[in-house]
């Protein structure tokens, strides 16, 4: 199981909106490194999803309900979306200065390459933005075996 953070800004889709309608297709992604990392997710695989703008912090767990697929919407075959349906919000956000601020975190690509809207995280990483916000772990994977 691996996870991503996706970012979305929460006056144009929160996280509310996702629990909301229980599923949606994440797409819109432009940027060639975030489309290589949305790309790599798989169904089963755990998305923190992150708000932008004022809140800049982690706020839910999500997770991908497809592997990545051509945005129907378009003509162009590089350009991906992936389904994904949310699992809990998290007890506490985890801000974006905590991020920066924490020896494990710093090194996500948030921080590092913070125009990327899609990232990968590793399960240290994950484990720390869970141990943060007061949250458990996240719900067993759905990806579907062989």
């Amino acid at each position: 199981m691996a996870a991503f953070l996706f970012k979305t800004e929460p006056g144009d889709y929160a996280f509310a909106d996702l629990v909301k309608d229980r599923k949606t297709t994440w797409s819109g992604v432009k940027n060639a490194v975030a489309l290589k990392h949305l790309r790599n997710v798989a169904r089963g695989d755990v998305i923190v999803v992150y708000h932008t703008g004022n809140e800049k912090a982690v706020v839910g767990l999500a997770h991908a309900v497809s592997a990545a697929y051509p945005d129907p919407a378009l003509a162009d075959p590089k350009r991906v979306v992936v389904d994904i349906a949310p699992d809990r919000a998290l007890a506490s956000p985890v801000a974006l200065a905590t991020f920066r601020a924490d020896p494990v975190l710093r090194m996500t690509d948030l921080v590092r390459i913070s125009r990327l809207s899609v990232v990968p995280l590793d399960a240290r990483q994950l484990a720390r933005i869970l141990e943060l916000s007061g949250s458990a772990s996240p719900a067993p994977s759905r990806r579907r075996k062989a």
